[in-house]
């Protein structure tokens, strides 16, 4: 059965309508202040747990040994 030019028209509508609400989803998701927020929260929480404490006093202690290795170097 053929559908009249008024349903096609509804269809053509409800189909913008899905259309623009799932862009508005996509955007929210890719939104680069929440994704930022997210990674800020994501690396505070890694920072809590006793990897990322040994990693962080790991990193700290190589710092300390390159900039004590340059001051030695500098004065000979």
């Amino acid at each position: 059965m053929p559908r009249s030019p008024e349903q096609i028209q509804q269809e053509i509508d409800a189909a913008r309508e899905s259309l623009a609400a799932t862009l508005d989803q996509v955007a929210h998701r890719v939104s680069p202040g929440r994704l930022q927020t997210q990674a800020k929260e994501r690396v505070q929480h890694w920072l809590t747990t006793p990897a990322g404490q040994a990693t962080l006093a790991a990193a700290g202690l190589f710092v300390t040994f390159v900039v004590v290795q340059k001051v030695r170097h500098r004065n000979r």
